[in-house]
């Protein structure tokens, strides 16, 4: 998606979070992929949170981290995540406006961990920000790029798990129409124009009664050679 409809997002969701309601059944991939993080950040020193969207992850990370700079390609985003900063008391996180299109302003083997939850594949190109034997890891929906960037960048000890087990389960229907629409690249389904597109949308994902999208993630880690 284009960094004007993350701006758009932003300005209407008050960063990248989404409005629907619902409760998990199952352990989510993201629960595990945090739990996960936690875990690893205390062993280093430099972290990077590739596509940190409003912050709000970031800014809770940093409890068990040296230092993390969160940096997005959205100056929507990247604002409401500073206006979060500046209102905490977190002193060991910066915010850096910058995209993977151009040359990121960072120094080469800067960081010893980069965290991609969700956020750009592309920054595996970004070889050149880890030293040997930093770490990447990370979350998607779909890691064929990730698989490919990988690859080609030459990076070792790569492991790719496929989560699928949890689903949400929404209250309603009204509920379930903004999770729709919060999905990049999708029309408001909020919109009484599509209301028959919800509708159909709804039947598909009713099951015993209850409507239901089931998670499907995969997490990643790889080590630079």
């Amino acid at each position: 998606m284009s960094m004007e409809w993350y701006d758009m997002i932003a300005r209407r969701n008050g960063g990248y979070r989404g409005r629907a309601r619902y409760i998990w059944e199952g352990k989510s991939a993201e629960e595990i992929f945090e739990e996960r993080l936690i875990r690893m950040l205390p062993a280093y020193t430099s972290v990077m949170d590739a596509g940190c969207g409003h912050g709000d992850f970031t800014l809770k990370m940093a409890a068990y981290a040296s230092h993390i700079i969160g940096f997005d390609n959205s100056k929507e985003m990247i604002r409401i995540a500073q206006q979060g900063l500046e209102s905490s008391t977190v002193q060991n996180v910066n915010f850096v406006c910058a995209a993977t299109k151009e040359e990121l302003p960072f120094q080469d083997e800067q960081f010893d961990l980069i965290y991609n939850r969700r956020g750009p594949t592309s920054i595996i190109e970004y070889g050149r920000l880890l030293p040997p034997g930093g770490v990447l890891f990370g979350i998607h929906t779909d890691v064929t790029k990730v698989r490919e960037r990988l690859e080609r960048n030459r990076y070792e000890q790569i492991e790719i798990e496929e989560y699928r087990d949890a689903c949400m389960v929404f209250p309603d229907e009204t509920e379930f129409a903004l999770f729709l629409a919060d999905i990049p690249g999708s029309p408001d389904y909020t919109q009484p124009e599509y209301r028959e597109l919800l509708q159909a949308k709804t039947k598909e994902h009713t099951l015993g009664g209850k409507i239901t999208v089931q998670e499907h993630k995969f997490i990643w880690r790889a080590v630079k050679v």
